[in-house]
């Protein structure tokens, strides 16, 4: 590549990096509904999902669910990858959430093309589940973290705290979530429910915060957990 090219795929990335991974700020309660019903339908596009045969095995095993409907991934030659996630997770027979979060990750290195995934991030342990309730932690640091095995790796055995699927459409082979920064959302959690700097240990944890908005996606995780144990 001459030095005019790569100048001017610098700028370009300048100009379209920021407008594909950054994510609005919440302003109303309808902005985060979408984002929760989003969340059920990639869940249930998984479940359908013929390859999916680990998730659909293993699921029921679950702590909880980091649900991304969205992840956005860019690459001129500074890449990177962004989106918005919901938690819900298991509480005794129930489950409870969702709590809101945003993810972001950046890659170095020649490459073209956006490509747009959703992610179901399976929480198999409590140090996993843990790692969420801090305001903010990185995929494959604070807990380990595996790419699903697909198709006939179904029966392969797992023991990472989290279990990371994706499904995709675009230029890239394959999104790897190792080295993801996720951070809590208060804002987002706050526009849900009704209130002000609600940190996810008050909605999973604690418990203090429900919406009865929320009780379709919750129902289908339970629905699909129980089926699966």
């Amino acid at each position: 590549m001459s030095i005019g090219s790569l100048a001017k795929a610098l700028r370009i990335a300048a100009l379209v990096l920021p407008a594909l991974l950054v994510t609005p700020p919440a302003s109303a309660q309808g902005e985060q509904q979408k984002l929760v019903s989003d969340a059920q339908a990639t869940l249930n596009n998984f479940m359908r999902d013929p390859d999916q045969t680990w998730i659909h095995q293993n699921i029921g095993k679950a702590k909880g669910l980091l649900i991304v409907p969205k992840i956005v991934k860019a690459g001129f030659i500074f890449g990177g990858s962004g989106g918005r996630a919901v938690l819900v997770a298991r509480s005794g027979q129930t489950w409870v959430g969702p709590a809101f979060y945003d993810l972001a990750t950046a890659s170095v290195g020649f490459q073209a093309g956006v490509e747009v995934s959703e992610a179901v991030i399976v929480v198999m342990t409590d140090k996993g589940l843990n790692s969420l309730m801090a305001s903010t932690f990185k995929i494959g640091g604070d807990a380990s973290v595996s790419a699903g095995p697909v198709g006939a790796g179904a029966k392969s055995t797992v023991t990472t705290d989290l279990v990371s699927f994706t499904r995709s459409k675009g230029v890239y082979g394959g999104l790897n979530l190792d080295g993801t920064v996720v951070h809590a959302n208060a804002d987002s959690n706050g526009a849900y429910y009704g209130a002000k700097s609600i940190l996810p240990p008050d909605i999973i944890i604690r418990k203090t915060y429900k919406s009865e908005k929320a009780a379709p996606l919750l129902r289908d995780v339970a629905n699909i957990t129980a089926k699966k144990k």
